[in-house]
């Protein structure tokens, strides 16, 4: 009996963690090679690149579960969320806040395994990132654009493995620019995944940028997808790489568009697939 209890606790924080879900954990690592593959030292060493994964799985599955903790009054009243492991009761509050801990002391763990020179700067970073991270699930209470939290945080995942990489920030416009394309492509996907809960959002009192921006908020995720496609370009330009870079950039920019007409429940699984072709794009633009 106890082995199938612990059992069904592991599939609890499985799901609670949502690596039955492997788009959201690769829609934040996606950003992360965006900037390691613009720094000046590109390509990066695979260690690192190991690190930087390790890490920014360790981070998502703190936000998840910070999510969870937050609406867990909230998600068994709306449709999509019902059934998540807090809201089910399958997972208990105390279980959850462990699960939390043991996430952020993994996220430690490996930061304090990055190369000397950039550890201390990374642990700033990171220490920066944790109150956005822990706080966005509540932006939604208080807040008329919560995505806009939410895109800070993913800002992070540019800027921190920027650090790992060079030791510094002084990346120049190369780093602000994938910066900026990162949050504005998650501005865009975060609005369309907030579409699919406007009436439970709505009757609940709580807020989003799909409710926010109502019928303008397909425009808006078109700028949002158009703003990340040429801030990576410049990006690229400015960082010198290659030529193999910009005939997949053209695809993934004009295909960014087409799908900010194509609102539907595939939405965020199509951008998962756009936002790795330009980090190939970058990949490829840096082969000698």
């Amino acid at each position: 009996m106890a082995s199938a209890g612990n059992g069904s606790l592991l599939r609890g924080w499985f799901e609670l963690l949502r690596w039955h879900k492997p788009s959201g954990r690769l829609i934040l690592l996606i950003p992360a090679g965006w900037s390691l593959w613009l720094t000046p030292l590109a390509p990066p060493p695979a260690a690192l690149v190991g690190w930087i994964v390790l890490g920014g799985l360790a981070v998502s599955g703190a936000g998840c579960v910070a999510n969870d903790l937050w609406d867990r009054r909230f998600d068994p009243l709306v449709e999509r969320t019902r059934g998540r492991p807090l809201a089910s009761g399958r997972v208990s509050v105390a279980a959850a806040f462990l699960l939390l801990l043991l996430c952020l002391l993994f996220a430690l763990a490996v930061e304090l395994a990055l190369p000397t020179a950039s550890r201390g700067l990374c642990l700033l970073l990171a220490l920066l990132a944790l109150p956005p991270v822990l706080l966005y699930p509540s932006a939604k209470r208080w807040f008329a654009l919560p995505q806009l939290v939410l895109a800070l945080c993913w800002g992070f995942a540019v800027l921190i493995p920027w650090a790992a990489a060079t030791g510094s920030l002084a990346g120049g416009w190369p780093l602000a620019l994938g910066w900026f394309a990162a949050l504005a492509w998650t501005f865009g996907f975060d609005t369309v995944y907030a579409m699919a809960d406007r009436r439970d959002d709505a009757a609940l009192g709580l807020r989003s940028s799909a409710l926010t921006l109502a019928e303008r908020a397909p425009l808006a995720v078109a700028i949002s997808y158009g703003l990340t496609a040429a801030a990576l370009g410049m990006a690229a330009a400015l960082a010198g790489v290659g030529a193999l870079f910009w005939p997949l950039w053209a695809v993934a920019s004009v295909a960014m568009q087409r799908e900010a007409r194509r609102l539907d429940g595939g939405h965020f699984g199509r951008q998962v697939r756009l936002g790795a072709l330009l980090l190939l794009a970058l990949v490829l633009g840096r082969l000698p």
